[in-house]
């Protein structure tokens, strides 16, 4: 039996930009065609990118599932820069997200398959991709020898809740329900009984309130995986900070198979080590350089998991 240290986390806008110093003629700086002269432009983001770094070090998952990531050339820039040759293995592909945040995976075991979904049209609207992103279908292979075992993860970013909970909620639901018909085709009536995973920012929480009801429901309460956050106590099941209305929320969802969940008791872990001191419903410590608003390493935290893969 090997144990698999799985984590999701929105690492919010991890990007390869540039902007110029103050006094340069944009023009002028062109000229030269696309080569980054650091005597032109500086890096956006290089104090967030160090602090979601630390964060990622220090969560120490064995499997990264990621959201926000604008392409593999800058996650594996990233890597390089601030987790070393700790994630061999890295999968991602360019999705439909106009702002280019992708979903992405880093690993420490092999990655044997990778399968993009983002060419599905939504059934509602036709002409339009049903996917915001992707949902990136990666198996891994874990273990060694005559022990070695594939286990699937479904990397999700649903459609967000800006322009209004309810009126974005139907996207959300039939991303939910594609998710759902993807894992039943490849693993069968009971695909609960398989080894997969599905997990990312599902960009909606459990509660029904003024601003609507919940669009993912029926995949996060499917009956063939687990919600493992619930296992922690009900106040300390968040995952995001919402400023603008100092909202609290699990946004961030790991839903192991119902037979791979079965095979542990632990508890999920939500570090929230990086978030942004205005996120005061924390009051632990937090990652050296964290500043008010900015630098962070997100407004998402992320979510661990031990699993025991026989």
């Amino acid at each position: 039996m090997t144990t698999l240290r799985l984590a999701t986390f929105n690492v919010e806008n991890l990007f390869a930009r540039w902007r110029f110093k103050e006094g340069v003629n944009p023009a002028d700086a062109n000229k030269r065609g696309w080569i980054v002269d650091r005597t032109q432009f500086v890096e956006l983001g290089q104090d967030d990118k160090a602090i979601t770094g630390a964060a990622l070090r220090e969560v120490g998952a064995d499997v990264l599932a990621l959201q926000e990531v604008e392409n593999v050339d800058t996650l594996k820039h990233f890597r390089a820069r601030s987790l070393g040759a700790a994630y061999p293995y890295v999968a991602g592909v360019d999705g439909n997200d106009p702002r280019l945040i992708d979903v992405a995976v880093l690993s420490r075991f092999p990655i044997t398959h990778i399968r993009s979904h983002q060419h599905f049209l939504d059934p509602i609207s036709p002409t339009t991709a049903l996917f915001s992103r992707d949902c990136l279908e990666v198996d891994v292979e874990v273990g060694a020898g005559a022990s070695t075992r594939t286990v699937t993860l479904y990397v999700n970013h649903f459609k967000s809740m800006s322009g209004g909970r309810s009126e974005t909620r139907e996207k959300r639901v039939q991303q939910a329900a594609k998710v759902m018909e993807l894992v039943t085709e490849r693993f069968g009536r009971n695909p609960g009984d398989s080894a997969f995973v599905v997990l990312g920012d599902l960009n909606d929480y459990l509660a029904t309130d003024e601003e609507g009801t919940p669009g993912i429901s029926d995949l996060v309460g499917w009956d063939q995986v687990e919600n493992v956050v619930t296992r922690l106590p009900a106040d300390e099941q968040w995952t995001h900070y919402y400023a603008k209305d100092d909202e609290y929320h699990q946004l961030d969802y790991l839903l192991p198979s119902a037979s791979l969940a079965a095979a542990t008791t632990v508890v999920p872990e939500i570090y929230r080590k990086g978030l942004p001191l205005r996120a005061n419903k924390y009051t632990g410590p937090r990652l050296m350089g964290v500043g008010m608003d900015k630098p962070k390493a997100s407004d998402h935290c992320p979510v661990v998991f031990e699993i025991e893969v026989a």
